[in-house]
Parts: C-alpha cells; sequence; structure tokens
C-alpha cells in the first residue's frame, strides 16, 4: 500500500471463529452487524453443525468449515484465509463489539505509518453483566502504557516492553493488515499462548503495533471459554507462561515472573 491510498471499510472482513454450539455466537454477530461503520462478516468453522450453518444462514453470512486439520492455530489460519480482503479482524464468538470498533480501526490504522496490527482495550462480560475495570483488565491496561504514545507504537523496545511481563493484547480485538504479515499467521503448538508467541515475533519486526485504548470490545469470562480451561490446567499454561518469559527474561527472572503472574490469572476464575 503507498502513502496515498487508506483502508476503508470494504477492505475488513470480520471473520467469526465459531466452535460446536456456542450460546452467545447470535449475540456476537448482531454486534458485528451493528457496527456504525459497516463491513464484511464471513462465519468459519471446523465443526461444522445445523446450528452454525444456521446462524450464518439466518444472517445471511458466507460460511466456511475447515476440512483440514483442527486446533486452534490451524481454525485461526482458516479463518484468516478465508477472508479476501487486506485486514482481518479474527472475532471470538463468545466475545461482543462495539459499535465504534470498525470506525475507530479504519481511523487508527490510515494515520499510522506502517501498521502490522490494530487492537483495542476491552472490558469484561461477566455472568450477563460488564465489569469495566476487573483485577486482570487494570493490570494489562497499565502493561500498555508504553504502547499508548503513537510515536513508541513502532519502536522495537516499547513493542517488547509491553509484552515482558505477559500477554495484554486482547486478541479477539486485533485486526490484522495481511500484506505486513507472513502467512501462515499463526505457527505454534501452543494451545493458550499461541497469540503472545506471535505477537513477540511481529514485535521484532518493522512495524507499529497499533492501540487504541478506548473499551471497544466485551470479553466473556464463563467457565466453558478455552481461557477459563486452559487456566484450569495449571500444567498446561504455566508451561506455555514460562516458555514466553525467557524470550524475554533470563531464566531465574522468568522463574521469578511466573510467581506473580500465575496468582493474576486465577482472577479470570473469580
Amino acid at each position: 500500500m503507498n502513502k496515498q491510498e487508506k483502508y476503508t471499510a470494504a477492505d475488513h472482513t470480520f471473520a467469526v471463529c465459531a466452535y460446536k454450539e456456542s450460546p452467545y455466537l447470535e449475540e456476537c454477530i448482531r454486534s458485528l452487524l451493528a457496527q456504525r461503520v459497516k463491513s464484511n462478516i464471513i462465519v468459519t468453522t471446523s465443526t461444522d453443525n445445523a446450528f452454525i450453518r444456521g446462524m450464518a444462514e439466518k444472517y445471511q453470512l458466507p460460511y466456511f468449515v475447515n476440512k483440514g486439520p483442527g486446533g486452534i492455530a490451524n481454525d485461526w489460519n482458516f479463518a484468516y484465509g478465508s477472508s479476501d480482503t487486506k485486514l482481518v479482524t479474527l472475532a471470538h464468538q463468545d466475545d461482543r463489539y462495539e459499535p465504534e470498533y470498525v470506525a475507530d480501526m479504519l481511523e487508527h490504522i490510515n494515520s499510522s505509518k506502517d501498521p502490522l496490527i490494530y487492537f483495542t482495550g476491552y472490558n469484561e462480560l461477566r455472568n450477563g453483566e460488564v465489569v469495566p475495570n476487573g483485577t486482570m483488565v487494570r493490570i494489562k491496561r497499565i502493561m500498555l502504557t508504553p504502547l499508548k504514545p503513537r510515536v513508541f507504537q513502532g519502536m522495537r523496545f516499547f513493542k517488547r516492553l509491553s509484552l515482558s511481563f505477559g500477554n495484554p493484547v486482547a486478541c479477539w480485538s486485533v485486526c490484522y493488515i495481511k500484506d505486513k504479515l507472513p502467512s501462515p499467521v499463526f505457527v505454534s503448538e501452543f494451545r493458550s499462548n499461541l497469540d503472545w508467541e506471535e505477537w513477540e515475533k511481529l514485535s521484532r519486526e518493522k512495524g507499529a503495533f497499533v492501540y487504541s485504548a478506548k473499551r471497544l470490545t466485551l470479553h466473556r469470562v464463563h467457565e466453558g471459554s478455552e481461557t477459563s480451561n486452559t487456566i484450569n490446567n495449571g500444567n498446561i499454561r504455566g508451561k506455555e507462561d514460562y516458555q514466553m518469559f525467557l524470550h524475554f527474561w533470563p531464566k531465574w527472572m522468568a522463574k521469578f515472573l511466573m510467581k506473580f503472574y500465575i496468582k493474576a490469572e486465577k482472577y479470570n476464575e473469580s
């Protein structure tokens, strides 16, 4: 893209990553349809069933089934590749998107010199209620402080600093600028930290992590979510967290940080 070009809503797709029969899928889709600035929406899945097909048909959305290998990385790559636009947001089926998301995304990436990804702040949804200041949310906002000034968003030091104490990037809010990124995007055996691993790789590359501190997404925390499942399985999450800290710190520091990180993650359950 040359300097004179600007992305428009026609250049963006929400690729909804649907799995089994989530009771929140329709709520997610309706939030995407309610965007003030309309863009494209598709539904993708590796668990083809009548429920998901019915949702796509009800809202007349293109429907794509991954018939290849499953797993989170493969499912996300499939959703990413199923969109034929320059920009894509992998919309998580349990979450909601505020009406200003697309408008804010276009404003931010079009005013950035060299964007790699765009992402937003968020509030939690617990038992159907919006929780704006949960413990983990407040911690992540602090961690993202280095990326608030736009002048810092393209600097390697500040990109890595924001990731070095944990993963503060809300993956469900991320818009990927496809022509700036590798293909496939996700190459990982991780179950919970494949996104953190990708941000770490991208933090080494030239380009900006375009951060909007506006809380334009709502992340649902419930017992059936993948986040809760991996946190409850401490063996999986702990190993992956430790491996990620080693990308930024020596072993002694990584072990020290793990003591605090494990305690912080437990707030996802409360």
